[in-house]
Formats: C-alpha cells, structure tokens, sequence
C-alpha cells in the first residue's frame, strides 16, 4: 500500500507529525504501562510542567506545554480526579485556580524521572541517531520560522513571486 501521506511531503507535513507523534505516544504508554503507570501519555508534560515551574494557572499551563486551554482543562480534570494534582481558587474570583502537584503527583513524576522517562529519552534519541543533523534543533527552527511568518504569509509570498503582473491584479 502506498503512503500517500509520505508522498505528499510537505503538503502532508502536520499530518506527518501528527502520524509520528501518535506513535510516539503510543509506544511511550507501553513503557509506562509496564511500569506501573497507566494514564495517558499526554498527561506527563503537565507533570512535568508542574513539577519544574510549581503551581500555575490553567493560562500559564497551557503556555508551558504549548496546548489550548480547553485541552488543559479536560485533562486536569482526570488529574485532579486520580489525586494527582490539587487546585484552589486564587483570590475573590473563584474561576482562577491555581494547579500544583498532590504528593501522589510528586511521587509518580519522581519514579518516572528516575524510572522511565531517561529510558523513554534515550530510545528516542536513538531512534534519530540515523538523521542528520540535530532534530531538535531542526524542529525549533521550524516553530521558530512559522511563529515568524505563519503558512498564510508565506503562501501569499509564493503567490505574489510566481504570478504575473496581470494574475495579481485580478487576485486583488
């Protein structure tokens, strides 16, 4: 069967990303599962978030993990339902919380630290030995590039450079 995704290249490229990340995922919860922890993969970088910068606001975790806040939101609420994570109101407004790791959410990010998430690490790393080039560096230049010029400016340019004088005037 053929690819088309991979065929495409970049017209497909979040598509891509998306196939990778998926599978990343997935394979990161086995080794999770087989270490005793059995929650979503998608929940650890909330975690981690928490456990590096301390307690934050739904805002300013969505910032640290670069996901919606309504995305933050639902998984906080598996979080603060499994006892991993406490939240309290901040102040009169009762709708600003406040989110930081429970003791059961210091002790899980602590085991995975020193269990699991080295190994999911440098399996991963492994897995881009073959690339050329740093990956990360590459992809930070890539969010870096799309943050500076979004695909919508970028697409006008390509339009603009590759018509006739006479094609962009009727465009306007």
């Amino acid at each position: 069967m053929q690819d088309v995704v991979q065929e495409l290249g970049f017209l497909t490229l979040g598509s891509r990303f998306k196939r990778i990340g998926e599978s990343l995922q997935a394979q990161a919860q086995v080794l999770l599962a087989s270490n005793g922890m059995c929650m979503p993969t998608a929940h650890f970088p909330l975690l981690a978030a928490l456990d590096r910068l301390g307690p934050l606001g739904v805002g300013e975790l969505s910032q640290a993990v670069g996901v919606s806040q309504p995305v933050v939101s639902r998984s906080l609420l598996g979080l603060e339902a499994s006892g991993l994570v406490e939240s309290k109101p901040v102040g009169a407004d009762r709708r600003v919380r406040s989110i930081r790791l429970s003791r059961k959410g210091r002790d899980l990010v602590q085991r995975a630290k020193r269990a699991v998430w080295p190994v999911i690490e440098a399996a991963v790393a492994n897995a881009c030995k073959p690339l050329k080039g740093s990956l990360l560096e590459q992809l930070a230049a890539l969010e870096a590039a799309l943050e500076q010029a979004p695909l919508q400016k970028r697409a006008a340019d390509v339009v603009a450079a590759t018509s006739t004088p006479a094609r962009r005037r009727r465009a306007r």
